[in-house]
């Protein structure tokens, strides 16, 4: 600067204007080496930089240039040629340190934010990070860093050191508990999902207080993004995912296997006594003829042990067409390709009601493909109802318009 001005002087330059003349022409110096070490960064060592990214083998690197993490840290360059530059200036030096430095925190936590990011994308990018998201501990880390950031920027602008800033927060502990409420309980629930497993992306969760029910996209610090099946997407927030209950069809997908479990109910008064000539007819069925001969002979073994008098049919054992029919209903179950033989098969008696005898079946499809599972229990259910007539059956209905229109026809 002095030496500037003196040659300004021994130019026939008065020395008042001098010193206007030697501050801008160092001020357009200082400019115009930043605008020059912004190009050499930004045009020379970012494509540098960029072009050993791209040619490498390893493909997780490309997402900082995605990001723009040496972008944002190109900034930095010109902030600090003006920071050193301060000195040449000593009636502003306090005032120019501290916007550079202000600037150079700034575009620090710039910085920090894109290379989280960048580090949330590359995790992301791993089977893993279903199981274990790391999102929301990402975004506890950025809080904190803006927080930091934040106290240092105010600490140099009073000019009192940061500690001072610190201990006065205690005092705001209150108020800043009730602010980041969300964000603590968020982090605390983000935690225990995490540890317990609780949910992952893509799993399908049902949360009926919060009309929630579909699969996982998205798990935040503060929240939890579902795409419903309509296609509606819910927002629930983390911490309700530990304060209330929810349900998880993760381990029916992991099982293999999608769960019937439905009832026809059976007009009681259908229900009799096979017949020789029912039974004839029902060992012609392929799925009972196995079943009906062995029945046979246990049955007529009993008798003769017992020595049961076969007068009247309601003595000793026989076969009701309500049993055939349930045997018959499980044997078919268990040869269907669509039913999963490994997990729990049954057709079985419920207590009776005002509709009937329910019998349900308890079995699982062997594809969690929505419309597979529905496409096979209606095939099952259809041949159900279809079938239950050749054994002498009647599925219970209330009496329709139809029922009476009937009714008064026959009267007549």
């Amino acid at each position: 600067m002095d030496f500037i001005k003196q040659l300004l002087v021994e130019q026939g330059v008065s020395s008042q204007i001098a010193v206007y003349l030697a501050n801008m022409i160092v001020i357009l110096l200082i400019v115009g080496v930043s605008v020059v070490a912004n190009f050499v960064t930004k045009k020379i060592v970012l494509r540098v930089i960029a072009s050993v990214i791209l040619k490498n083998r390893f493909t997780w690197d490309n997402v900082f240039l995605e990001r723009k993490v040496f972008h944002r840290l190109s900034h930095i360059v010109p902030a600090i040629i003006i920071y050193f530059s301060a000195p040449l200036f000593p009636g502003y030096q306090t005032f120019i340190e501290k916007g550079a430095a202000i600037y150079i925190i700034v575009v620090s936590m710039m910085v920090i934010d894109a290379f989280l990011n960048a580090c949330n994308d590359i995790y992301n990018s791993y089977e893993i990070s279903k199981v274990k998201p790391i999102r929301g501990y990402t975004q506890v880390i950025k809080i904190f860093v803006f927080i930091i950031g934040a106290i240092v920027i105010i600490s140099g602008l009073i000019g009192e050191s940061p500690l001072i800033l610190l201990s006065g927060l205690g005092a705001l502990s209150a108020v800043l508990m009730l602010i980041f409420k969300d964000s603590i309980l968020g982090l605390v629930a983000g935690v225990q999902l995490s540890a317990n497993d609780m949910v992952r992306v893509g799993d399908w969760i049902e949360m009926p207080k919060y009309n929630a029910d579909g699969d996982v996209i998205d798990i935040s610090l503060n929240t939890v993004k579902v795409l419903n099946f309509d296609k509606t997407i819910t927002t629930i927030p983390s911490y309700a995912l530990i304060s209330d209950s929810f349900r998880n069809w993760r381990g029916m997908r992991q099982a293999g296997g999608r769960r019937i479990k439905r009832s026809v109910h059976i007009d009681t008064t259908s229900i009799c006594f096979c017949s020789g000539e029912m039974l004839e007819r029902f060992r012609k069925v392929q799925l009972l003829t196995d079943y009906i001969e062995s029945r046979e002979r246990e049955i007529a073994e009993y008798n003769d042990r017992n020595a049961i008098d076969k007068t009247m049919e309601i003595n000793g054992r026989q076969l009701t067409n309500i049993g055939v029919f349930r045997m018959y209903v499980e044997s078919y179950l268990r040869h269907h390709p669509k039913i999963h033989q490994s997990l729990t098969l049954l057709v079985r008696q419920l207590a009776p009601t005002e509709n009937g005898l329910p019998l349900e079946v308890y079995a699982f499809v062997n594809d969690t493909n929505w419309s597979v599972y529905e496409s096979a229990q209606s095939d099952i259910f259809d041949h159900i109802f279809a079938a239950a007539p050749s054994f002498g059956l009647r599925i219970f209905q209330n009496p329709t318009g139809y029922d009476f229109s009937q009714a008064l026809r026959s009267d007549v």
